[in-house]
């Protein structure tokens, strides 16, 4: 099953509990969804699926950490839900051992010289790590090595 039937199976499922949060952040994600699948002029796949749910979730990210600091607490608490939603269509995460694996991997091949190669590094590893990690944490352990 795709993404996108899992959130359309989704989507009926919280119908039918009359789950209002649930059903909102799935029909936000579906409606990014079809926005990038028209601006994109592309099949919807995984993977696009997946960027669309990347964006999502960094978005809350970011906006926890502005409500936190405008001591929104009750911002952040409904927005930590929206995200509890999100990550349920996300592959697993990996951890940092096996992040740090990856770039042992790309290292190993590239030879980076210093900071002027976090660019071919992260072309690297990207397509590895795509939605598998934050990729704000993988850039952060380029950059210490790089460093």
């Amino acid at each position: 099953m795709t993404l996108q039937e899992q959130l359309k199976q989704d989507m009926v499922h919280a119908m039918k509990e009359k789950d209002k949060d649930r059903l909102a952040v799935i029909r936000m994600v579906k409606a990014a969804v079809d926005l990038e699948h028209i601006n994109m002029k592309c099949d919807v796949t995984d993977e696009l699926v997946l960027d669309v749910l990347s964006k999502q979730i960094k978005m809350r990210n970011d906006s926890i950490s502005e409500f936190e600091k405008a001591g929104r607490y009750d911002l952040v608490n409904n927005t930590k839900k929206e995200l509890e939603v999100l990550m349920i269509y996300m592959p697993e995460q990996l951890s940092q051992e096996e992040i740090n694996q990856v770039l042992d991997e790309a290292f190993v091949s590239l030879k980076p010289e210093g900071p002027k190669d976090m660019g071919k590094v992260m072309k690297e590893v990207s397509p590895k790590l795509k939605g598998k990690a934050d990729m704000k944490l993988v850039s952060s352990l380029i950059k210490e090595r790089l460093g």
